[in-house]
């Protein structure tokens, strides 16, 4: 990383930190990469989100202050503004500053928001991938995202805000030709986001697998259609953080930490 020298310096003539973004992964604290390990032993201050791993942190960052700036559905401790500002402050300070996000910080993590505000300031930045849920949360669940003879393409898409007809007859044209459609962030606007699928073409019998709290010993598969999974989500009572998939690969499920729910 060089020494101070090297570092850019303020006006006052002190050396600037550094900023880490890290990709913490699905949950599991062991599959954080050994990158992201070393980044949190020598942090100064750690600024982490609620679906990172963060209850080991006092472990796995032994001298760092812990930060929690976690957004939660309806609920923002700190607006993003007001954390990409504490990251400046914080490294302008001079503290080795690792933030901390959950999967990858690139995959709608707005970790290339907080990079640009970095450079824009002057900041070094680096970014530690992250094993992303997209795809790990569903392999957790024997959910592979392609398989040979049934899916030789997927797609990743936020379901954080509803779908616009045109994502959504992209995502039915997709399924139509064997892809894979996940969806992150989806469960407040599953009933948009199927029946849209549904009005777009997407069979009623498309197989559709919701894994909650992936990676975690709370794992929980259920197991529907998209004719069915508005009734199967409501009585198994489904609740974020949960990754939604669509597609003939649901078929393959395996989870044994959870009864399969009826189709």
């Amino acid at each position: 990383m060089g020494d101070s020298q090297e570092r850019p310096v303020t006006a006052a003539g002190s050396a600037v930190g550094t900023v880490t973004l890290v990709g913490g992964g699905p949950g599991d604290v062991d599959l954080l990469t050994v990158a992201a390990v070393s980044a949190l032993r020598t942090a100064d201050v750690v600024l982490y989100d609620r679906l990172a791993p963060h209850d080991d942190l006092r472990r796995l960052a032994p001298g760092a202050e812990l930060v929690d700036v976690g957004k939660r559905p309806g609920h923002h401790t700190r607006s993003q503004s007001e954390i990409e500002a504490e990251i400046v402050a914080r490294a302008r300070a001079g503290q080795h500053v690792v933030r901390l996000k959950g999967g990858d910080p690139y995959v709608f993590g707005r970790g290339a928001e907080e990079a640009a505000t970095c450079r824009a300031a002057g900041i070094p930045v680096r970014v530690v991938p992250g094993i992303t849920s997209a795809v790990a949360v569903p392999a957790a669940a024997g959910i592979p995202v392609t398989f040979r003879e049934l899916s030789r393409m997927f797609t990743v898409v936020s379901g954080h805000a509803p779908l616009s007809a045109e994502e959504l007859e992209h995502l039915a044209g997709l399924g139509r030709t064997g892809g894979t459609i996940v969806v992150l962030m989806g469960v407040l606007n599953l009933g948009q986001i199927t029946q849209g699928l549904v009005a777009h073409g997407l069979p009623v019998e498309t197989q559709v697998g919701i894994v909650e709290r992936g990676c975690t010993p709370q794992q929980r598969t259920t197991l529907a259609t998209l004719g069915t999974v508005l009734e199967v989500a409501a009585r198994a009572q489904v609740r974020s953080p949960a990754v939604i998939v669509v597609g003939a690969v649901v078929s393959l499920a395996h989870d044994p930490s959870s009864p399969e729910a009826p189709r």
